[in-house]
């Protein structure tokens, strides 16, 4: 009994450890980077409005808190409204791509030929078909945040060995059969890759749009806050944004831990046995 519950103690002995260092490290570090903010401020003696104190910006989040969370709501509402698009439309076109040949011919070129091009580029455009409301900033959320959605999935789907789709094809499986008990099991890494990078992505898209042109949001405090040299305003802003990305690609990666916990699992094992040996 006693051997056969040494190996879990020592595995959930490193886990433990584990976690703590993924807290401890980025800590560490952040306090850090603080530290070397605030000493170049006073080694350089740089004026506020160029740079403000890690100081100044907590005292601008605390004290306009109220203020930057009502203009995080829109901000969100494009974020969200933009991924979930940019999620459906990605992964049905990734399938599309993998299981019929001449779509991929026709589009996958063009997808990638799209690309060269700068999304906030079509932002101008985008604001004179759809205006200035919430339509626009969602279409370019969805726009920069699709590309890396549907690669990955399309990369994903295509992993599946080769023996296996043979096996399937022996048995005369259906090709929605092998698309939904195959390919999909085996894309979910991969597509959930392609959801976290989009989902940061689908910030920045939002952020964009409201720089072109917008009343509110997280985009129109930064524009405001900078044609007022109120360098301080930014930062807290900037620092609610990068909060907002986080905390979306935590929750794409809590629901990945749902979903495939076997691809989890056997990542986490893997850094046990190297942290046991």
């Amino acid at each position: 009994m006693t051997d056969q519950r040494q190996p879990a103690s020592d595995y959930q002995r490193a886990a433990r450890r584990r976690r703590i260092e993924a807290v401890l490290y980025p800590a560490g570090a952040l306090l850090v980077a603080l530290a070397v903010w605030q000493l170049v401020i006073v080694v350089f003696s740089i004026h506020s409005y160029l740079l403000p104190s890690p100081g100044a910006v907590y005292d601008t989040l605390t004290g306009q808190w109220r203020y930057l969370a009502t203009e995080s709501v829109p901000t969100i509402e494009e974020v969200l409204l933009g991924f979930a698009a940019a999620t459906v439309v990605g992964i049905a076109m990734a399938v599309a791509i993998v299981t019929w040949r001449p779509f991929e011919k026709a589009v996958y070129p063009l997808l990638v030929a799209s690309q060269e091009v700068p999304q906030i580029a079509f932002a101008p455009l985008l604001l004179v078909w759809f205006g200035f409301g919430l339509t626009s900033k969602v279409i370019i959320a969805f726009l920069i945040a699709f590309f890396p959605v549907v690669v990955n999935t399309a990369a994903g789907l295509r992993s599946v060995p080769t023996e296996m789709l043979d096996l399937a094809h022996s048995t005369r499986a259906s090709g929605f059969t092998i698309l939904r008990k195959i390919r999909f099991p085996f894309a979910l890494p991969h597509i959930f890759t392609g959801l976290k990078i989009g989902v940061t992505f689908a910030v920045i898209g939002a952020v964009v749009g409201e720089f072109v042109g917008s009343g509110d949001g997280l985009g129109y405090v930064l524009m405001t806050a900078n044609g007022r040299l109120d360098t301080a305003t930014l930062f807290a802003a900037i620092g609610v944004l990068v909060v907002m990305g986080l905390v979306l690609f935590l929750a794409v990666s809590l629901l990945e831990r749902l979903l495939i916990p076997w691809h989890v699992s056997q990542r986490s094992v893997g850094a046990g046995q190297g942290a046991g040996r």
